[in-house]
Formats: C-alpha cells, sequence, structure tokens
C-alpha cells in the first residue's frame, strides 16, 4: 500500500498544482493509516466505504463526492500503471450512489439595470471600485482584497496566489475603471506593498448584500462575478475569452456550468442576431 501511493504522489507532482496534490496526501495518508498491512488487491468496497464515511460523514455532499472521486482516481492509477488484474473497489454501485454528486441548483444571474443601479447609486469611491471590479472584470472578491498598489499597471492587475493553485494571473480592466482605481489609489497615498482595500471578507461581503438590499435583492459577491460572464457572453464574448480572460478557468466545462442555461427569451434573441427578424 505505503509503495503505491508513493508512486501516486510522484505522478501528481509532475503534473498537479500545489493544492491538489495536498488535498490527495491528506486522504491518502490517513487510507494507508488504517489499510497499511492490506494489500491492495484485497481492499474490498466495504473498507472503502468506512474509510469515507469516517473521514466525511459530516461533510458537504460535494466534499464526500471529491474524496470519493480522488480514492478512485489513485486505484484507478495504480491498477492501469502496475497492469493489476483486479477491480476498483471504488466501482461498486453502493459506492457511487453513497458518495453521488449533488444536484446542481441553478445560479442566480443578475439583471444588468440591478448591477448598474447598485453601482451608480454607491457614492463611496472604495465601494464603487469593489463593485466594479467584480461585476465588469470578473474579479473574486477574496483576489480583489489581496491587491496591492505594486500589481497594478496600467490596465493590468497582477493577482497573487490565485484560486487556480499557480503563481500569478492576470485580470484586465476596460480604461475607465484603471482610471478610477489609479486616481482611488494617488488619492489615498498609497504606495508599493500597500492594500489598496484593506479590508475583510465578511465587510466586503455586508458591503455587497447591503447595497443589493436597499434595492431589494439578495446579492453575494461571486454574484457580481458571475454576471460580469453572463454580461459578456450575451453580449457576443466568445466562450474561451470568457472562461481563460474574464473567469480564468482551468476548463471550458467549469465556464458552462458557471454561466448555467440560456432561456428561450435569449436562444431566440441569438437567432434573431445571426439570422434577423
Amino acid at each position: 500500500m505505503k509503495e503505491a501511493i508513493t508512486l501516486f504522489k510522484y505522478y501528481l507532482q509532475s503534473n498537479h498544482k500545489t493544492r491538489t496534490i495536498e488535498s490527495y496526501t491528506l486522504l491518502l495518508d490517513r487510507f494507508n493509516a488504517i489499510h497499511a498491512e492490506k494489500l491492495l488487491e484485497d481492499i474490498s468496497p466495504d473498507d472503502i466505504f468506512h474509510f469515507l464515511e469516517g473521514q466525511t460523514r459530516n461533510l458537504a455532499k460535494s466534499t464526500r463526492r471529491l474524496r470519493y472521486v480522488q480514492l478512485k482516481a489513485f486505484f484507478n492509477f495504480i491498477i492501469d500503471r502496475c497492469s493489476l488484474n483486479m477491480r476498483n473497489p471504488c466501482n461498486a454501485s453502493l459506492l457511487s450512489k453513497s458518495f453521488k454528486a449533488p444536484k446542481q441548483v441553478p445560479h442566480k444571474i443578475l439583471e444588468r439595470e440591478t448591477v448598474d443601479e447598485m453601482i451608480y447609486n454607491t457614492t463611496r469611491q472604495r465601494d464603487r471600485l469593489i463593485l466594479e471590479l467584480q461585476a465588469r472584470c470578473g474579479l473574486r472578491i477574496g483576489e480583489l482584497l489581496k491587491i496591492r498598489v505594486s500589481d497594478v499597471s496600467d490596465r493590468t492587475i497582477t493577482l497573487r496566489e490565485p484560486k487556480s493553485g499557480k503563481e500569478m494571473e492576470r485580470a484586465y480592466m476596460p480604461e475607465n475603471i484603471s482610471k478610477k482605481l489609479v486616481e482611488y489609489i494617488n488619492e489615498k497615498a498609497l504606495k508599493g506593498e500597500d492594500r489598496i482595500f484593506p479590508i475583510c471578507y465578511s465587510t466586503a461581503r455586508s458591503l455587497v448584500r447591503g447595497l443589493g438590499a436597499r434595492l431589494n435583492v439578495h446579492v453575494s459577491p461571486p454574484d457580481l462575478r458571475r454576471y460580469s460572464a453572463t454580461y459578456a457572453s450575451g453580449n457576443g464574448v466568445p466562450l474561451e475569452v470568457v472562461s481563460k480572460v474574464i473567469l480564468r478557468h482551468q476548463d471550458l466545462k467549469t465556464t458552462q456550468v458557471y454561466l448555467g442555461k440560456i432561456s428561450d427569451s435569449e436562444a431566440i434573441r441569438w437567432m434573431d442576431n445571426l439570422h434577423g427578424k
């Protein structure tokens, strides 16, 4: 068991992000601690079930599913790499049902009028910039709050330690937002490594929710980022650009889930745009 886990870890280090490696390592080390004396071929579906239940009983369905998929990927890799004549114990129907993926709840898509009104009704320059950087540029709130003066260059923002696990990523701003951001930095006399928005996540979340409440709309920071993508997509920006430039997703499937379904009225509008009424 230990040798198999070590081999899999070497594989992960060659083509996976640090956070992914850490997640797998924690799970597999715990699995090894329980089943170290067993041969790989002797691991049964019941062993897998009891291990995963013990590790994930009180966790969200999505996390339970992730741990199951990770363990399944480990066995698939070892069986394939070592040409083992065995069935993946994670393929048992009991396991796939017990750790099935949660149903996707349709995302709420904000209307342009709502977002514009939130922005234009905001008198404080800091708050308006936070809204615009999310709704116009697609920044995650956690990324936005980490931005330092040295990260801003013309219309580009360098994002340190982004959610993707990369060393850095770049986000892009329209010219008018870039100018406002520079004006704000100068007005506040911020320099070098100063954080531009030195507030915590809960404060930013309360800010966004409060501004939405004024319009009787429930809004959270992720809703503004999602709006930036749906607005771009609805105006003809190619999916690849929405995915790689605005949302900075690793693959198009994630972006497709993020954008949600196209309504009938939206589909008809696009047919009219393409072929005329």
